[in-house]
């Protein structure tokens, strides 16, 4: 039983990082306090103009600030396009199985902490962009200056809605 339980927890802690946001728009951290070994997997990914567009405000708006720019990392873009097509198929936007996302990336890609921003709807860059800068708690990832890399998906519905996963990193 006690085993049971030491096994338990570690998920009921994980569990308290999940958050539920408004409808639009979402943002997810998670830190690791001990270091993983790295085993960096390269992935192919192709960026879609939307995503890239995305990737460029984020680094002007944090350079405009003296941050450091975030390097873009196909892994993490291979891990939020799971997640985007996740949403996709229940049809709204969540952090479900955040902990397992992080848990890829801490293990394969050595990172130390992990944040995400999720979104629907927005059309085009400039405005999943201002709605997560006009959100305090996305707006706090984006600026966080510890991250150094980060990954994006960009996907459309069947009805033409786009689901967006926006996840950072620090290394």
């Amino acid at each position: 039983m006690k085993s049971f339980i030491f096994k338990l927890f570690p998920l009921l802690f994980l569990s308290l990082f999940i958050i539920s946001c408004a409808s639009d728009n979402d943002m997810e951290e998670m830190q690791l306090s001990e270091s993983t070994t790295t085993t960096t997997q390269v992935e192919t990914v192709t960026y879609t103009s939307l995503e890239s567009d995305v990737l460029d405000l984020v680094n002007s708006h944090r350079t405009s600030m003296g941050l450091n720019e975030l390097q873009i990392l196909n892994l993490i873009s291979s891990v939020a396009e799971d997640h985007t097509k996740y949403m996709i198929e229940n049809g709204q936007i969540s952090h479900d199985n955040f902990s397992e996302r992080a848990n890829i990336l801490m293990q394969n890609a050595n990172a130390k902490s992990v944040g995400e921003n999720v979104a629907f709807g927005y059309t085009t860059a400039e405005d999943v962009f201002n709605g997560w800068l006009n959100s305090e708690s996305h707006r706090a990832a984006i600026e966080k200056s510890s991250f150094t890399h980060m990954g994006i998906s960009t996907e459309c519905n069947s009805n033409g809605k786009n689901y967006y996963t926006n996840i950072f990193i620090k290394k």
